[in-house]
């Protein structure tokens, strides 16, 4: 939903807004050092509403194409439904809210002493999501319980748009992958949302299905979505730009290694990242690298809730190695690093010369508060002398 409105997207967009570019998430321009996002510990609750959520809306528009147009078209074709859920606010219908609270909800595996044991950088993504206080028990079970009932409630409308497919006849004929843009930590780590690269957060559902996909088939192997811009290239039998640095998934569907290089690897400059965060993901292995900061190695098959860092421990000298070694052939992380805060310096920069202190006040309150805002507004225009 957050298409650059600059470049053409090649679709035709039907219910499309991108709202950050009206609402920015201008905290990320404030890193060094990281400010607090204001409205963001009142979010960390959960209820039950009566009326559907704006997807519900969504999925009645994919079913229409799906019915009254694909079958006309005569040609291939492509539909991207693009649904919110689940997204805080965690505010689920009230059938599926009832699922899981207040009896199924569970809590976060936060053992005693692990916040005290947290890295720094996410130590201080608590302190921007105004999260380090402790959120009393009842609030953190309605929010788990709103993230899941909401959960529920988009199952429902991806299987609406399946049956759809099934029931039109087009079924047989299409590739039909299910997948989201990031995960949600959901009190785990003691921290919430996104913008850290623990499982929860960073890892997200892949599920493909159609016409020359294996059924039954898990793949192991560990891939991102720029695979996924690879495959569906080769499906679609069209050429592969030599931009496109992912790899086809299609050999690994077959049990087979192909050319994909066997590891995913993710990186994060986002809003509360006090520092460039990367990760290289391969077998049972994870290393998460901060720019100038301490690092972190889990072994999610024994360590699935990732609590016990094994940076430090000799026997993991050759792993941690080889994954440094893949991170490294990939970038140098801290000109990568240092060109985000440059990137983000000069669109404050590009603001300041633009608007007014008070334009620059209402711009970033609905983010930082009023406080913050004032004084931030105050030490851009100073800053950049505008």
């Amino acid at each position: 939903m957050d298409l650059n409105d600059k470049y053409e997207s090649g679709f035709v967009e039907v219910e499309t807004r991108n709202g950050h570019a009206h609402n920015p998430d201008i905290t990320s321009l404030f890193r060094r050092p990281v400010g607090y996002r204001i409205k963001e510990r009142d979010a960390v609750d959960g209820r039950a509403r009566k009326d559907r959520h704006g997807d519900d809306k969504k999925q009645q528009l994919a079913i229409n194409f799906l019915q009254n147009t694909a079958p006309n078209l005569n040609q291939p074709w492509v539909l991207y439904t693009g649904f919110l859920q689940p997204h805080p606010k965690f505010e689920a219908l009230e059938k599926y809210y009832k699922m899981y609270y207040p009896d199924r909800v569970d809590l976060p595996i936060v053992p005693d002493g692990h916040l005290e044991e947290l890295h720094l950088v996410n130590q201080e993504i608590r302190h921007f999501k105004r999260i380090a206080t402790p959120i009393p028990e009842e609030r953190i079970r309605r929010a788990r319980a709103g993230y899941y009932g909401m959960i529920t409630e988009l199952d429902e409308y991806v299987g609406l748009i399946y049956d759809s497919l099934r029931n039109s006849g087009q079924l047989e004929n299409t590739i039909f992958i299910y997948t989201s843009d990031h995960g949600e930590t959901l009190g785990e780590h003691g921290l919430w949302y996104k913008n850290n690269l623990y499982d929860s957060a960073c890892r997200v559902p892949l599920i493909i299905s159609g016409p020359g996909i294996p059924k039954d088939v898990k793949v192991n192997t560990p891939v991102g979505h720029v695979d996924l811009v690879a495959s569906i290239l080769e499906w679609a039998e069209l050429p592969r730009p030599k931009e496109i640095r992912g790899h086809s998934l299609t050999s690994l569907m077959r049990d087979k290694s192909g050319d994909h290089p066997g590891y995913a690897f993710c990186e994060t400059h986002s809003e509360g990242n006090c520092t460039g965060s990367f990760m290289i993901r391969k077998g049972d292995w994870k290393y998460i690298h901060f720019t100038w900061y301490d690092d972190l190695l889990f072994n999610v098959k024994d360590d699935p809730n990732e609590l016990i860092n094994l940076i430090d421990n000799e026997k993991t000298n050759e792993i941690k190695s080889e994954l440094k070694k893949i991170l490294n052939s990939l970038l140098n992380t801290e000109e990568v690093t240092i060109h985000a805060f440059k990137r983000q310096e000069s669109m404050l920069k590009d603001w300041a010369k633009r608007l007014s202190e008070n334009e620059l006040f209402d711009k970033f309150k609905s983010r930082l508060g009023d406080g913050q805002a004032r004084s931030m507004a105050k030490l851009v225009k100073e800053r950049y002398r505008a």
